[in-house]
């Protein structure tokens, strides 16, 4: 009873914080997507890319010659002999990276505007916060490196044909 008791005077002695609903405007940072589940949808559209990658590594650098890396190959070459399907290939290695990383990037990136002062209807504020979520970011940089090596690639090879 004698602690109930202490409690409630430092309770009730307590000092509340004053806060100015002018000076502190309240802000929500709501993401424009989810942060996990755009790194599961993330996840899903790099896995042809990066085990295309790995094969690449397994078939020519570490010269395993098992036949589910060769089969890659042929896959990917094949597309191309089948007519309607030469934008294949691109789309994989190409857009589904760049769509994962808009994607992620809207999921760590919060954008807010607001009037700095309102008696000046001028000035004006724009905060741009980035989140650090380190699955979405990892995934940006994949995403960015599977775009590097693919259009490095392709520059050059387009390089080569040309000699």
């Amino acid at each position: 009873m004698k602690e109930e008791n202490e409690f409630l005077k430092k309770m009730e002695t307590l000092k509340v914080p004053e806060v100015n609903p002018a000076q502190h405007p309240g802000m929500v940072k709501m993401a424009i997507m989810n942060a996990q589940r755009s790194a599961a949808l993330g996840v899903w559209l790099i896995i042809v890319p990066c085990y295309f990658l790995l094969c690449v590594l397994m078939y020519y650098y570490f010269h395993i010659k098992a036949g589910w890396f060769g089969s890659m190959f042929t896959q990917i070459a094949g597309l191309e002999n089948i007519k309607g399907m030469v934008f294949f290939a691109p789309v994989i290695f190409l857009l589904l990276p760049v769509i994962c990383i808009i994607i992620n990037a809207l999921a760590i990136t919060h954008v807010s505007f607001q009037r700095m002062d309102l008696d000046r209807s001028k000035a004006r504020e724009l905060n741009i916060t980035i989140k650090i979520k380190m699955l979405n970011i990892v995934l940006i940089l994949i995403s960015i490196a599977i775009l590097f090596a693919f259009l490095s690639f392709a520059m050059t090879e387009s390089i080569s044909i040309k000699n």
